[in-house]
């Protein structure tokens, strides 16, 4: 399964970027692990070929938030101030 970045350039999906992403939130490696296997796991029940880094990105904070509104809060900062992108208008 291929991921569409922001630039249109495509990437192959790897569980263990998901799980870093999660992780760098404050979020434990058994939550991390547990939201990349969800998230991995709807895609490949629709059977999808390709999914954009926004849809994932939302179907991990959708997870995220429910588990710990702060790692959630976590990352929407980050994104903010270190990629200078306001996530939370894209969910």
């Amino acid at each position: 399964m291929k991921v569409i970045k922001r630039d249109g350039s495509e990437e192959d999906l790897i569980y263990e970027k998901i799980v870093v992403s999660v992780l760098k939130t404050g979020a434990p490696v058994s939550v991390s692990r547990k939201i990349a296997i969800i998230v991995i796991g709807k895609l490949y029940e629709e059977d999808r070929k390709e999914v954009t880094t926004k849809e994932l990105t939302s179907m991990i904070l959708s997870l995220l938030k429910k588990e710990n509104e702060e790692w959630f809060r976590n990352w929407i900062v980050y994104d903010r101030v270190a990629k200078r992108r306001e996530t939370e208008k894209e969910l």
